[in-house]
């Protein structure tokens, strides 16, 4: 293995610790704590699986938010028919990722804005879908689905738990949950964007004509980045409805989906490796906004004002901006090797 590969290994190896580190220590400060950190990891989740789509093989999805719902759902149903919250995780990204390789096959057609509108349309019109009365015996039509107190949920919703011998809160118990799953989801896109799947990808997004006369099968790949997408976007949705204790249409509105593409962006699409400072852009900047000024407009503003800027100076987002500031280092043991 050259110095460059090694100092790429061990880069990313520091990032991943830094980012372990942080999560460790995240709760215990005020500014961040359990529930916002439990629903900054649901946002890194579901930019982790749009990235994949998006970054990683060219096709603009707005539809995450959507697949988050049907997550979400997903888990409601099953909690309130007996089945425990945890293992409604894994069937919520399946039925998740169904939707996004069934949504995928359509999507073949299309590109670039087409498919953007297109995706975006079913966000907006899930919240809707939603509170659809011959949907009622799913999703109780437009009425929330109250997990709270339920025997299959996590402490009830309200109660400490227990886990190796360890007690703590519900809401810390949501937090190390969601944030245990986020890693090992990161991890395993990690390892597939760096094997032939990601090459195959890359392939697909930089050139469709050349990736074909390699021999991609163009519209196997579109499909399954689709499907792994969606359910990364459905385990997202799942821990969100676990935390919070109900689901409801309002809690999946198309802004939703909005919001996931800037955490991507700002994050860097094609890389993994800001996607955490991405998705703590949208979760604590609103909220910064609101500090500043409550005045009417204003916190929307300066959070606009801050998308632009970044974006300005940052065209290739946080992970291109890392990149850079390493490539010193790399550079010169490249030279030395």
């Amino acid at each position: 293995m050259s110095r460059l590969a090694v100092a790429r290994t061990v880069a990313a190896v520091l990032a991943f610790a830094a980012s372990v580190a942080f999560i460790l220590v995240a709760p215990h400060w005020d500014k961040v704590g359990d529930i916002k950190g439990a629903q900054m990891g649901t946002y890194f989740i579901a930019i982790v699986g749009l990235n994949i789509v998006t970054g990683y093989t060219g096709q603009i999805s707005l539809a995450q938010g959507a697949f988050m719902a049907v997550g979400g759902y997903t888990t409601a149903f099953l909690v309130t028919h007996g089945v425990r919250d945890l293992w409604t995780i894994p069937v919520a990204a399946l039925v998740a990722g169904v939707f996004g390789f069934l949504l995928g096959i359509p999507a073949l057609r299309l590109s670039g804005l087409y498919l953007a509108l297109v995706t975006f349309g079913l966000a907006v019109a899930m919240p809707d879908l939603l509170a659809w009365d011959k949907l009622s015996s799913l999703t109780s039509g437009g009425q929330s689905i109250q997990l709270f107190g339920s025997k299959h949920l996590l402490g009830q919703g309200f109660n400490d738990v227990t886990v190796f011998g360890h007690t703590t809160s519900f809401n810390r118990a949501v937090y190390y949950l969601t944030w245990t799953l986020a890693l090992v989801l990161f991890a395993l896109a990690w390892l597939l964007l760096r094997g032939a799947p990601g090459r195959a990808f890359r392939a697909v997004r930089d050139s469709e004509v050349a990736a074909a006369s390699s021999g991609v099968n163009i519209a196997a790949y579109k499909t399954v980045a689709f499907a792994i997408g969606a359910a990364y976007a459905g385990v997202a949705g799942s821990l969100l409805v676990i935390a919070v204790a109900f689901a409801d249409p309002q809690s999946f509105p198309a802004k939703l989906s909005l919001t996931i593409l800037v955490g991507a962006v700002i994050a860097g699409l094609g890389s993994m490796w800001g996607v955490l400072l991405g998705a703590a852009f949208v979760q604590f900047l609103p909220v910064a906004s609101v500090h500043i000024s409550k005045a009417q407009g204003v916190p929307d503003a300066i959070y606009g004002a801050a998308l632009i800027l970044i974006v300005l100076l940052l065209p290739t987002g946080i992970a291109g901006a890392l990149k850079r500031a390493a490539s010193p280092l790399t550079t010169r043991l490249y030279t030395r090797s």
